[in-house]
């Protein structure tokens, strides 16, 4: 298990990597970091900007070597989210650590958690939580294939779609209550009575009268929650999403 000790060293040197790359044209701390809220199982997240001209794959594959070297990297793996890319690598301590690149251009803050260390940025661009009507229709479609994968005795797909239709009713909710709806992050940050109701959601046993109870529990708060955000689209989909578990 990684130390603080340990996860700072690492940002630093990583940090001092990035400022000796004349390819780099600014780097960021970001996350719980640059927020103030690094906790003991915080991990090291970094974003940086890569100068016209250069290539951002050369330059991850310079630095992926660079890690793997000196720091005995087991796996890494890449998520892109437009022009960014996030390579996260894991090493044997089991510390997380996520290098976010992306052309100079368009190297910015796309949250508030994003403190810059060198170099320059470009104007914040938050990123926008997502909407309404999309964790809405995720929601129900979740429903309908919670309800056909019940039917079938599709257990282990059918508690997958379950939890589904009850983390967007709650994504829903953080949105109603101004928070984070992205990967849950909102959740805990919930009051009480918000989430409460979806104890009831979670299923504590592998057969099918229990999946279909959890589910008629999930459904009842994300019909709920869809009120909430939309009243006439709430009441036009009352009637059909709640008659999902019971026809079961």
């Amino acid at each position: 298990m990684y130390t603080p000790e340990e996860r700072d060293r690492l940002r630093a040197e990583i940090l001092d990597y990035a400022l000796r790359d004349p390819r780099i044209s600014g780097g960021a701390i970001t996350g719980s970091a640059a927020a103030g809220k690094q906790d003991r199982w915080s991990d090291v997240d970094l974003a940086f900007g890569v100068h016209e001209g250069v290539e951002v794959p050369q330059v991850l594959a310079d630095w992926t070597a660079h890690v793997y070297r000196k720091h005995q990297v087991l796996h890494h793996l890449d998520v892109p989210a437009g022009p960014w890319i996030y390579r996260v690598f894991l090493l044997p301590s089991t510390l997380q650590m996520d290098l976010a690149l992306v052309p100079a251009a368009e190297f910015r803050a796309l949250s508030p958690t994003f403190q810059l260390v060198f170099g320059t940025a470009r104007e914040a661009a938050h990123m926008p939580e997502m909407p309404a009507d999309a964790l809405i229709g995720m929601g129900w479609l979740y429903a309908l294939h919670a309800r056909s994968c019940i039917a079938r005795a599709k257990l282990w797909q059918a508690e997958y779609m379950i939890s589904g239709v009850r983390d967007h009713a709650l994504a829903l909710a953080c949105l109603r209550h101004g928070l984070s709806t992205y990967h849950g992050r909102g959740m805990d940050l919930l009051p009480e009575e918000a989430t409460a109701p979806y104890r009831g959601a979670l299923v504590r046993e592998w057969e099918t009268a229990e999946l279909t109870r959890a589910f008629g529990v999930a459904m009842d708060g994300l019909v709920s929650e869809i009120l909430r955000a939309n009243a006439e689209l709430g009441e036009r989909l009352k009637q059909p999403l709640t008659q999902l578990a019971a026809a079961l």
